[in-house]
């Protein structure tokens, strides 16, 4: 198809997720990467005619530290407000403990505020652009896609990737978050979308459909063998903490899963051990699918990424720690 010029896709490397902006009079940002990135991420907007000043809004796909760690450096140095599904807002707002499951992923994000609070259906106006607030509950409960529907574009946050697919967790999103997933996934196939994009990796670009199809049927293996989706996600929140802290020393990797949070669920809840009992076993599978290898005495994660430097940030990194801020309303 042929691409509007006034949408900009950056496929970005971890820690930071994909963000998109509408490039317009009134831009709007669709997530802000990892905060350890912010310089990157305000040089890509400048380097694409999109100041960081200059944009009107920001909004979340959904509230985990990949896609929402810029947010706390935009809104301190440009005041630019932030619009988010209305669960993740009032968590985000009233410094939830549980608020991004920061706590439990060991992910830190710098505070910030909602200011905008979204439900499905809200239209968002992007200078002359409408885009579509899409409630997709699935990988968090308060996850939306952005839809524009004149132009039928799809942006789909961590809902379907081209050639992956999303963790889903049961832990923090509760029972049932596979099958939410799934439903999500079918009423995006029902969507006339000609471009779609996600929120890692390549484009979607026209291959929605076949993407779908294919998370589809992953998932489908997923409903039989429960413990397949634990593996997944297991060796995803690992690795993606490796990358935080570039990597563990052999004598670090034991100490870290016990006192890990999300380690300790998975362990007794799916896998039936004590967490002593997984350590092994997950390490084995982290170094057997490539997840994760040892480089130097210390377990780095494999995928391309760039390790945040250390004390990249100064603000309380919880949310229950985060100061208090009055309620927002919308």
């Amino acid at each position: 198809m042929q691409f509007p010029d006034w949408l900009l896709f950056f496929q970005r490397t971890f820690p930071s997720a994909n963000m998109v902006a509408i490039k317009t009079r009134s831009p709007v940002l669709i997530d802000t990467g990892f905060g350890s990135d912010l310089a990157e991420t305000e040089r890509l907007l400048r380097e694409a005619g999109v100041p960081p000043e200059s944009l009107s809004l920001i909004v979340n796909t959904h509230y985990h530290s990949d896609h929402v760690g810029g947010n706390s450096g935009l809104q301190r140095r440009y005041g630019t407000p932030v619009a988010a599904h209305r669960w993740e807002a009032d968590m985000v707002n009233r410094r939830d403990p549980e608020a991004c499951s920061a706590r439990w992923l060991d992910q830190p994000i710098e505070p910030y505020q909602v200011n905008r609070r979204l439900s499905d259906g809200d239209e968002i106006d992007a200078g002359g652009i409408t885009l579509q607030a899409l409630h997709t509950p699935g990988h968090t409960l308060g996850h939306i896609a952005l839809y524009a529907p004149d132009a039928q574009i799809l942006i789909c946050g961590d809902t379907v990737h081209l050639d992956d697919v999303a963790w889903v967790g049961i832990f923090r999103e509760g029972a049932g978050a596979l099958e939410r997933m799934m439903d999500t996934l079918e009423r995006m196939k029902r969507l006339p979308v000609r471009w779609a994009c996600s929120g890692h990796g390549p484009a979607i670009g026209e291959n929605l459909a076949a993407a779908i199809d294919a998370a589809l049927r992953r998932y489908e293996r997923w409903l039989d063998d429960p413990q397949k989706m634990a593996w997944h996600a297991c060796k995803r929140i690992f690795a993606y903490k490796l990358m935080l802290v570039n990597g563990l020393l052999e004598r670090e990797v034991v100490p870290y899963l016990l006192r890990s949070l999300w380690f300790q669920d998975y362990s007794r809840a799916v896998f039936g051990l004590e967490p002593p009992e997984f350590v092994q076993p997950l390490l084995e599978e982290m170094l057997r699918s490539g997840a994760a290898g040892w480089r130097d005495g210390r377990l780095v994660a494999l995928a391309p990424h760039t390790a945040p430097p250390l004390g990249w940030y100064t603000e309380p990194g919880m949310p229950g720690d985060w100061p208090k801020i009055a309620p927002t309303q919308s």
